[in-house]
């Protein structure tokens, strides 16, 4: 436990909260910085989120998801970046880059730790004059207990991934929806695990999203159909029209994201699914058999479905905020002065400047969310983005403006886009996952295959 002391105090950390990309990254900027991290993790190993799309593969090269200043940390271990212009699967990118460099932070890296709580201490978020007089502390559950532990500043670079939205279409879990919770998944499924495998195959499905990732689910569960008869699959979409939902084909600036559409296409014509639009989804009922009806909201039902899919995105875990001030947008749970900048309705990935410090500074002091926590609601992120946002905001901790200010990442002129839940592949080509970076390069062919049983990236 470490202890506590005055405000601004050196002999306190900086509480990094998550060990995944940017908090890693993070805690190696703080340490060229000469900043004592503590990097708690509620996960039993670095990158625990990652770990659980082990099977997907990024849209990103190994070239644009290595951090500078872990870099050179790493490189006194005899670390080497394997083939900059590879694509890693999630569990690459676990075992090959971000536990090498939790294993380098040693002891500042602390698993099994589950932050509960940030506050100013002895004081909760209506007092003023505790701002500027009290440090940080951070409420902390591990298998000991709890504690409490002190800090010059707190970077939450949780993420979103353990808290996926529901199926319900007003943003609420349906009626029904938690009894049912046996039949329903918010994951894409990794059809190459024989046990996985065997909970769809020969079913009828019901895939909820019009994201990536439900793009990503509706080709895996299309071959599924190939061999094991009797799959199908009723796609629920949300919107009146499929529309754009298949993205751009052949004209995507991102190769692998246009051949997924393309995929995803092929797999309604040939007829293994059927999209119902407009559905948004009120209710789940139990059928006999155990099935379940799925209500929308103007009375249409859909089923008896086996089991459900819901690929409808993430939100961020804001609860253990509480007692510190923060200033959100109110529609996508950002900071306030980042969200015009990421607005799904109005930008891509590719047209989301780099940002730092000042877009994600809140009004409690030192307390600042990045990575993907900083994108609330916001669909996608790029980890050259969440490299370039550490760098800033440890800058910032350290007392650098100008450095804090000074954008020192620069993207490729035809963007740099996230992924979101793409294929596996055996021959270079590209998968994404929600959350994760990505990369919108020049309008290429891209050939595109689903993994067999016997190619689990596992």
């Amino acid at each position: 436990m470490v202890d506590e002391g005055v405000i601004g105090s050196s002999a306190e950390p900086v509480v990094v909260v998550g060990a995944g990309p940017a908090g890693l990254a993070a805690a190696a900027h703080l340490i060229e910085r000469g900043l004592t991290p503590l990097v708690l993790e509620a996960g039993s190993a670095a990158g625990a989120a990652v770990r659980e799309w082990h099977h997907v593969r990024l849209f990103s090269r190994w070239s644009e998801l290595v951090d500078r200043a872990a870099e050179k940390l790493l490189a006194p271990t005899g670390w080497q970046m394997p083939d900059p212009d590879s694509y890693p699967t999630g569990a690459d990118w676990a075992t090959q880059y971000l536990q090498p460099l939790a294993d380098v932070l040693g002891e500042r890296v602390r698993y099994g730790a589950r932050v509960v709580g940030v506050a100013r201490r002895g004081w909760d978020r209506v007092v003023d004059a505790a701002r500027g007089s009290e440090p940080l502390t951070v409420r902390v559950q591990t298998a000991d207990g709890e504690e409490r532990i002190a800090a010059r500043a707190v970077i939450d670079a949780s993420g979103t991934w353990g808290l996926p939205n529901p199926l319900g279409g007003d943003g609420l879990p349906a009626l029904g929806e938690q009894a049912a919770a046996d039949r329903i998944s918010y994951r894409v499924p990794n059809l190459a695990d024989p046990a996985e495998r065997a909970r769809y195959a020969g079913k009828r499905i019901a895939v909820a999203g019009s994201g990536h990732s439900a793009l990503t689910a509706l080709v895996a569960f299309a071959e599924l159909a190939e061999s094991a008869p009797g799959t199908r699959v009723e796609w629920l979409l949300r919107r009146g029209e499929v529309g754009d939902t298949f993205g751009g084909g052949d004209a995507d600036q991102l190769p692998a994201r246009g051949a997924l559409g393309q995929r995803a296409a092929q797999a309604v014509a040939a007829g293994h699914i059927a999209t119902v639009t407009g559905f948004r989804t009120s209710a789940v009922q139990r059928a006999e058999g155990g099935q379940l009806l799925l209500e929308s909201f103007g009375g249409a039902l859909v089923g008896p479905v086996d089991e459900v899919v819901v690929l409808t995105g993430f939100r961020p875990d804001l609860s253990f905020l509480s007692e510190v001030r923060l200033d959100l947008d109110p529609v996508l749970q950002a900071p306030r002065a980042l969200a015009p900048l990421i607005d799904p309705n109005v930008h891509s990935c590719g047209t989301v400047y780099p940002h730092g410090a000042t877009e994600l500074a809140q009004p409690e002091p030192e307390v600042y969310l990045v990575g993907m926590k900083s994108y609330g609601r916001a669909p996608t992120f790029l980890s050259l983005t969440g490299y370039e946002q550490v760098r800033s905001v440890v800058a910032a901790i350290a007392g650098d403006r100008e450095a804090a200010e000074r954008v020192e990442l620069v993207l490729p002129e035809t963007g740099v886009c996230s992924g979101g839940g793409l294929l596996d592949e055996t021959d270079g080509q590209t998968e994404e996952v929600a959350g994760t970076g990505g990369r919108c390069g020049p309008v290429a062919p891209a050939a595109l295959t689903l993994a067999a049983p016997a190619h689990a990236q596992r």
